[in-house]
């Protein structure tokens, strides 16, 4: 669908898009920045609006505006055989009939292909400012996280950084933060709520043994620091530039976020592998950036058990495989433990009646082993 980039309407004063699944999510923002509006989420630099649908995305923006489920209002998708469905109308709500466009919303093309995006869109804030504060532990920042979202402020990104992310970031960038579990935080709307907002954080962090509390408010320097954080991934890879990466999507309830996370790090900490963590902490979802080399067989179990072992552990805790990335194959053996066969075998009834050849992208979701 890369070809299929055109932005077919735009209606300002409703605040929706109507787009093609090819356009990329940075260059409707671009297109959008113009009319005073922006679409909030904002996963890897180059994804699509066709595959954030396929995936469900949602980026550091979630904790806000929420997921793609969210601000999606209407589809136009190519069935198995060859129907073109609208899934809804324009309208902010309908309670018309079954909700076919989140239905086909994390589908991963297994249900259909999609061929028209209607978006809602949102005014670019008056204000904004990022602030960064270190902590002596990674759940230090996991609770000031956690209780910054419980005294109901309302911040637009809550980033958990681990101290091995932090020092690739500084050698990245030329930057001199402190080696040390971070959060970065980002707060919009009037000036004089983003700076109350601010230094309400401030306070939290403080009580929580935070230091080194810094804000930004100038255009550059906020742009700078949320650019280190989009290429925390390019930052990883070049610092083991002879790896691959194996990024781990685990999401728990918020609660469960601090112990989570914990246990995760004491493994990856013993492990031989470069492991950074990277986390949107204000929805409980947090990445490991498993550097590994692939022809080192000793390297890939590792990096599969570290894999696993955060997996298993975020299930535990009545969290989900995945956040933000999606099933594909590679978490398909998770899938029964995660929400139990019978949901897959209604998922299969699902995908059967809707692709009773099996062509719409097979494989992918569902385990082989469910049967109807």
């Amino acid at each position: 669908m890369g070809l299929m980039k055109a932005i077919k309407a735009l209606h300002v004063e409703d605040m929706d898009v109507v787009v093609e699944p090819g356009l990329g999510w940075m260059e409707l923002n671009e297109y959008l920045k113009p009319y005073g509006l922006f679409f909030p989420l904002d996963p890897g630099p180059g994804a699509s609006i066709g595959g954030m649908c396929g995936t469900r995305c949602s980026g550091s923006l979630a904790v806000r505006y929420g997921t793609m489920k969210d601000n999606v209002l209407a589809m136009k998708v190519v069935l198995a055989n060859g129907d073109l469905i609208k899934t809804a109308n324009r309208a902010r709500k309908s309670s018309a009939g079954y909700d076919l466009t989140r239905l086909m919303i994390g589908s991963e093309g297994t249900l259909g292909v999609i061929t028209e995006v209607t978006l809602k869109v949102q005014k670019i804030p008056e204000a904004s400012v990022v602030a960064i504060c270190s902590f002596p532990s990674i759940k230090d920042a996991a609770d000031v996280a956690i209780a910054t979202m419980h005294c109901g402020i309302q911040v637009s990104r809550v980033e958990l950084l681990d101290e091995v992310m932090v020092k690739i970031l500084n050698d990245a960038n030329g930057t001199d933060f402190q080696v040390a579990p971070t959060l970065m935080f980002e707060f919009i709307g009037t000036d004089a709520y983003a700076h109350e907002q601010n230094l309400r954080v401030k306070k939290i962090a403080e009580e929580h043994q935070g230091s080194g509390f810094q804000y930004f408010d100038s255009p550059e320097d906020k742009e700078t620091l949320w650019r280190m954080r989009k290429e925390a991934l390019w930052a990883c890879l070049a610092a083991a530039p002879h790896a691959e990466a194996m990024t781990t999507d685990v999401c728990v309830p918020l609660t469960r976020l601090a112990d989570c996370i914990t246990k995760s790090k004491e493994v990856l900490d013993a492990s031989p592998l470069l492991c950074p963590i990277v986390s949107h902490a204000g929805d409980g979802n947090f990445h490991t950036i498993i550097l590994f080399d692939p022809s080192n067989e000793e390297h890939t179990k590792e990096a599969t058990r570290l894999n696993e072992f955060m997996v298993h552990t975020a299930l535990a805790m009545n969290g989900t495989c995945t956040g933000e990335h999606g099933v594909g194959t590679g978490k398909l053996k998770y899938m029964e433990e995660e929400l139990g066969y019978e949901a897959l075998k209604t998922m299969k009834k699902l995908k059967h009646a809707l692709d009773p050849n099996n062509i719409m992208n097979p494989g992918k979701i569902i385990p082989p082993h469910v049967c109807l």
